[in-house]
């Protein structure tokens, strides 16, 4: 082995090699995403996906769409009974009323998949203004949901939506006051 300088442990690092350290550490914590933000933006984009799989089938469906509604509903009711029952009749609602604007409806559906895109991407590549749309795009409905689920029956789904928006909205607020951006 070759004869290195020993260096003594005990001297204390000089006030460059400290200046290093925090620029490392700052450059880290203002250049990359954490895992919770990064797990907020794969939510992203499993929700785009969702929205054009679903925009999909539909399309596929189209021509034939109130024996495919009659024959899912069924279905699920056989399969699950009134587990989120209002949930599937609003699904059947939305459905029936894209097949009567169906380009209008992709359209939507493009739109509302392209900005969730847009939202994991932003995330992802830690950038500020990602942050503030994820935090209030998310916040902006907490309220509503919150009103919602107390003046309906109760309803686990609505529950959940809101605890996970909730769950968003913290971690996008905590991301943001860690960052320096609030």
């Amino acid at each position: 082995m070759a004869n290195l300088p020993r260096q003594d442990d005990s001297l204390q690092p000089s006030s460059k090699d400290n200046d290093h350290h925090l620029h490392n550490q700052t450059i880290k914590s203002h250049g990359t995403a954490s895992e919770s933000i990064k797990a907020v933006a794969i939510y992203e984009v499993v929700k785009g996906v969702g929205a054009l799989l679903g925009a999909g089938a539909l399309w596929s469906w189209h021509t034939d769409l109130e024996h495919w509604l009659t024959t899912a509903t069924a279905s699920w009711q056989q399969t699950f009974g009134q587990l989120l029952a209002p949930q599937v009749d609003s699904a059947v609602r939305i459905a029936q009323q894209a097949s009567k604007n169906w380009p209008l409806f992709l359209l939507l559906i493009f739109a509302y998949a392209s900005l969730r895109f847009l939202e994991a991407y932003g995330l992802w590549q830690d950038k500020t203004w990602a942050y503030w749309f994820g935090v209030l795009g998310y916040g902006v409905f907490v309220p509503i949901e919150l009103y919602y689920l107390i003046v309906s029956p109760f309803d686990w789904f609505k529950l959940g939506i809101l605890v996970s928006n909730l769950l968003i909205v913290v971690v996008v607020y905590r991301n943001m006051k860690r960052k320096g951006l609030i």
